[in-house]
C-alpha cells in the first residue's frame, strides 16, 4: 500500500523516534482513529461540511525535530502553532490549531493522514487531535455554483504550497457543488495517491473518466497507479486506451516500457523506451542506458 516517502527534516545519523516499519504498521490504525473521531463528532450533532478548527499534537524525542516540523507547518499550512514544550524526560510536544476545516468522514481521514505523513517526515508522531464545536451554531462553506472556480483554484493553491489535505478539502467542496466536474476528481486522485490511498485514488480517476471518457491524463495516471501497485495488465489496458486517443504520446510509451519491465519483458520494455525517446522523451535515455544493455 505504501510505496515511498521523502524525509524532509531527518538527518540519517539521528536516532529514529518513528521507524518506517512503525509508520506503515500504524497507517491503518491512523485511518481507524480518524473515523472514530468523526463518529464521535457526528453523534454529538456535527453535520457534514460543518466548519471547525482542530487542535493537534505531535510528540518526538527531540526539540530540534519538532522545531523543524513547526517551521515546515508554518511555511506550508495556514495553521497556528500554539506551543512547543517538554512534557517529560526525553519527550517534547508541539501543539497547534488548524484553519477552519469542513468536516466529513473523508475530509477528516485525509487531514489526519496528511498530518501523520508530515509528522513522520520529521520523525515525530501525530499524537492526537480534536475540535470543540457548538452543534447549535454550525457554519458551512458557500456551496453556490458561482463559488466552484474559487474552491478549485484554492485547492490548486493549497497543493502548490504543500498543503495536501487542504487541496483535497477544497476539491471535495467543488465536487459537492458540481458532481460532474472531472477535473476535481482528477486533481483529488493525484493527492490521494500521494497520501498512499491508491484504491481511493483509482476510484476518483474512474469517476473522472466516466464523466470525460477522453480524459487522457486521467487514463495515463490511472495506469501509472495500477502499475505501481502490481496491476500490470490493468495498466497496459489504460495505456492502450491512451494511445488510441493520442497515438504518438511519448510519456505513454515510456510508461508502457516501465510496466513491461516490471512484468519481466525486458526486450518489449526497451522497444517502448526507445519509441518514447524517438518521440521526444529524452528522459527515457537514462532507462535505456541502465536497463537495455
Amino acid at each position: 500500500m505504501l510505496k515511498f516517502l521523502t524525509s524532509w527534516g531527518q538527518n540519517k545519523n539521528e536516532e529514529k523516534f518513528i521507524t518506517w516499519e512503525q509508520f506503515t504498521e500504524n497507517f491503518g490504525k491512523e485511518m481507524v482513529s480518524a473515523q472514530d473521531v468523526f463518529d464521535r463528532m457526528q453523534k454529538s450533532g456535527v453535520s457534514d461540511f460543518s466548519l471547525a478548527k482542530f487542535d493537534f499534537h505531535f510528540v518526538s524525542n527531540s526539540k530540534e525535530k519538532l522545531e523543524k516540523l513547526q517551521e515546515f507547518i508554518k511555511e506550508h499550512y495556514p495553521y497556528e502553532i500554539k506551543s512547543l514544550k517538554k512534557i517529560n524526560k526525553g519527550l517534547w510536544e508541539l501543539n497547534g490549531e488548524t484553519n477552519e476545516i469542513p468536516i466529513t468522514d473523508d475530509n477528516l481521514l485525509y487531514w489526519g493522514l496528511d498530518m501523520y505523513k508530515r509528522g513522520y517526515e520529521f520523525d515525530a508522531k501525530l499524537d492526537g487531535y480534536g475540535a470543540p464545536f457548538d452543534p447549535k451554531n454550525q457554519k458551512f462553506p458557500n456551496f453556490n455554483k458561482e463559488k466552484e472556480d474559487f474552491y478549485f483554484n484554492k485547492g490548486l493553491d493549497c497543493y502548490n504550497s504543500g498543503d495536501l489535505s487542504g487541496a483535497i478539502l477544497n476539491w471535495t467542496i467543488c465536487i459537492k457543488i458540481n458532481p460532474k466536474d472531472p477535473n476535481a476528481y482528477y486533481s483529488r486522485a493525484i493527492v490521494k495517491n500521494e497520501l498512499y490511498t491508491w484504491k481511493s485514488s483509482i476510484a476518483d480517476y474512474d469517476k473522472a473518466i466516466e464523466i470525460a471518457p477522453d480524459f487522457i491524463d486521467a487514463i495515463v495516471n490511472r495506469g501509472t497507479v495500477k502499475d505501481e501497485n502490481g496491476d500490470y495488465e490493468g495498466a497496459l489496458t489504460d495505456y492502450e486506451k491512451a494511445l488510441e486517443l493520442k497515438p504518438n504520446d511519448a510519456m505513454t510509451y515510456f510508461n508502457i516500457g516501465n510496466t513491461k519491465f516490471n512484468q519481466g519483458k525486458k526486450l518489449e520494455a526497451c522497444e517502448n523506451w526507445k519509441k518514447a525517446k524517438e518521440l521526444g522523451a529524452d528522459y527515457a535515455q537514462e532507462r535505456i542506458n541502465e536497463k537495455c544493455k
